[in-house]
């Protein structure tokens, strides 16, 4: 026992007395090396000391490669400080093919710092990190999804504007303004033929033109990873020129008259359902159900009276509608499949107009004509292609085509006859251009140009979409 203690004693002493023992071998040491350098002139000392700088660059740079490399392997899994659940227990929880269960990531746009980091990473590798093809790598588990292309801040502009809603984003208001420009002319006769021959009368040129100046609201909210509902408040103003020769008898008179209305339009909501989601091999798809309410003001009755005493051949409305005055139901799927830089999307629609009675569809003053009407139902095509050309911006190009047939009008105790001229086929080419401003709002421009006669002259719209 007492050499046991002796020796249990001696140790902290044997230490001690070579601490200074250590530190005469390290000043011997450091003296040797001094007496060398002292032997050597300023330009071999210079060399000797960039070849160690040299060397340790080399032993920085690659230990930040191993760095990223380690960064990015955990993020992808999930690890704990990127974009996962600091909860170290969760983490560790082994799945069924021994590694830990997949945790949702953290869906960051690309540029932006992770949460919780109001810097971003030292590396800049991105929160959501990605791989070859433009596809990330999923979670990884015994639920494993297949991978998802990362998208860039533009190509989710375009997402949202030309697909569906973003169903990541819980709330978004939706702010839109709008011009609408209608420019018709047509040919009015006023008479009789004589002997099937002969017109005698008045033969003149009307032209009527239109802006319906629009403003809504449109307001969606994601209720799931792949669900989300909206609703559509407009608002519109209609201001129309009708122009009509013949004044006073005179065929090369012109006279006019304009028309202003204001009203709320047609309310509509829906549901948007994502069947599948993108991945380097399958599109995304997504359905749609919506549904309008005919809440402005219906076409029906308004009554089209003399606009100006002392001319007869000058007959306007007396008001404008600002809505169709039915109950429609559309049903639609779209397709988006991301080629970054490049965004193809098309999508096609079935609207159903639901029948409705109407205790007057006459426009003649001091007439009443009740009627049950059934418009055409519609069925709308349309593709396009968007290409990003930074972070931020993408322009984009489509075509849309829209088929409505003949409607159908029933009086009381009559059948159903159809309406001349009501068939229509209206097609658009437009061209949209988006910036993303910063991660809540975005501005999205666009203009659209008819290509049929049924179609809208032009179209001029900017939305500013702003999501929480």
């Amino acid at each position: 026992m007492n050499v046991i203690a002796v020796f249990a004693i001696g140790r902290p002493r044997v230490a001690c007395a070579a601490i200074p023992l250590a530190v005469m071998l390290l000043a011997c040491s450091l003296e040797v090396q001094a007496q060398a350098l002292s032997g050597q002139s300023i330009e071999s000392r210079l060399d000797t000391l960039m070849r160690v700088v040299d060397e340790q660059q080399r032993q920085i740079h690659a230990l930040e490669r191993q760095l990223t490399s380690l960064e990015m392997n955990q993020r992808g899994r999930g690890a704990p400080g990127y974009g996962a659940p600091g909860d170290a227990s969760v983490a560790a929880q082994p799945g069924a093919d021994g590694l830990p269960i997949p945790l949702q990531l953290a869906q960051v746009s690309p540029g932006a710092p992770a949460p919780g980091d109001a810097t971003g990473t030292a590396t800049g590798v991105p929160v959501t990190p990605s791989v070859p093809g433009g596809s990330d790598n999923g979670t990884i588990g015994q639920t494993q999804k297949a991978s998802e292309p990362v998208r860039t801040q533009a190509e989710e502009a375009v997402v949202q504007r030309e697909h569906a809603p973003l169903f990541d984003h819980k709330l978004t208001l939706d702010w839109g303004l709008s011009d609408t420009y209608y420019d018709r002319r047509q040919l009015q006769l006023s008479g009789f033929l004589a002997l099937d021959a002969i017109f005698l009368g008045n033969l003149n040129l009307g032209q009527t033109k239109s802006h319906q100046v629009m403003a809504d609201l449109d307001t969606r909210y994601g209720i799931t990873e792949r669900m989300s509902i909206d609703i559509d408040v407009p608002y519109l103003y209609r201001s129309s020129n009708f122009i009509v020769g013949g004044a006073g008898g005179a065929a090369n008179t012109l006279s006019d008259a304009t028309v202003n209305s204001h009203a709320l339009g047609d309310v509509n909501f829906g549901v948007y359902y994502q069947f599948i989601k993108e991945t380097s091999d399958i599109p995304d798809i997504v359905g749609s159900l919506r549904i309008k309410a005919p809440t402005g003001t219906s076409p029906f009755g308004i009554k089209v009276q003399q606009a100006s005493d002392d001319n007869t051949n000058l007959v306007a409305p007396n008001k404008l509608p600002t809505g169709t005055g039915f109950w429609n139901i559309t049903a639609g799927v779209s397709a988006l499949k991301t080629y970054d830089p490049v965004v193809l999307f098309g999508s096609v629609s079935y609207t159903y107009n639901i029948g409705r009675s109407f205790a007057d569809i006459s426009s003649v003053v001091g007439q009443t004509q009740p009627a049950t009407v059934k418009l055409g139902n519609i069925i709308q095509i349309g593709g396009g292609v968007a290409l990003a050309f930074s972070d931020k911006d993408s322009a984009s190009v489509s075509y849309t085509m829209a088929f409505e047939p003949q409607t159908k009008v029933k009086s009381p105790g009559g059948t159903n006859s159809g309406v001349p001229g009501s068939e229509t086929t209206a097609a658009v080419l437009n061209f949209g251009l988006n910036h993303v401003v910063n991660k809540h709002l975005t501005i999205n421009g666009a203009v659209s140009l008819g290509l049929t006669p049924d179609a809208p002259n032009f179209v001029v719209g900017v939305r500013f979409p702003y999501t929480f």
